[in-house]
């Protein structure tokens, strides 16, 4: 069954993630940006998307960027963090993850770099769904990155339980 949630209608802020010139997470950047996205009447914030660097985060700074974007939040805007990898299973232990820190949904990518079929991206997104049972996944359709895209072809395999949308490729309308 396909999830509708309306409050994924508007704009949303795929954050980045802002570092220190040694190189670590730059918390207190991180606080100031997700304060003027919400200042700005952003009410969808996407931490750790493709635009977050989140291919390049360690996984502790992953949870910690996830965190720090909640709290600040504080529920005045919500939160959808990318949790997407080319490995299923580092997947679905981001979602979690994330799940765990307070998410309100989260963002997977299809499966960078390892090109699979129509019926893999189903077998993927399926179990990251069924692994956060209750949390809505929004699948992220970009094959400019993924090398693959998830079809919406009637002949294709069925769309993953529970899921929120497919964006479609190319320019929005």
């Amino acid at each position: 069954m396909t999830l509708r949630v309306d409050w994924l209608r508007g704009c949303a802020t795929a954050l980045v993630t802002p570092f220190t010139a040694e190189g670590r997470v730059d918390e207190a950047r991180m606080r100031a940006l997700v304060e003027r996205q919400i200042a700005g009447g952003v009410r969808l914030l996407v931490p750790c998307g493709t635009t977050g660097e989140a291919a390049t985060l360690t996984a502790e700074e992953q949870d910690r960027v996830i965190r720090v974007t909640i709290e600040t939040a504080r529920g005045r805007a919500r939160v959808m963090p990318g949790v997407g990898s080319n490995a299923t299973a580092v997947t679905v232990v981001r979602a979690r993850a994330a799940r765990g820190a307070g998410a309100d949904a989260v963002l997977v990518v299809a499966p960078y770099y390892n090109k699979p079929t129509q019926p893999g991206l189903v077998a993927h997104f399926t179990t990251v769904a069924e692994a956060v049972s209750g949390l809505p996944v929004v699948l992220y359709n970009v094959p400019s990155r993924t090398a693959r895209a998830a079809s919406r072809h009637p002949r294709s395999a069925a769309p993953p339980a529970r899921a929120c949308a497919l964006r479609p490729p190319g320019p929005r309308p």
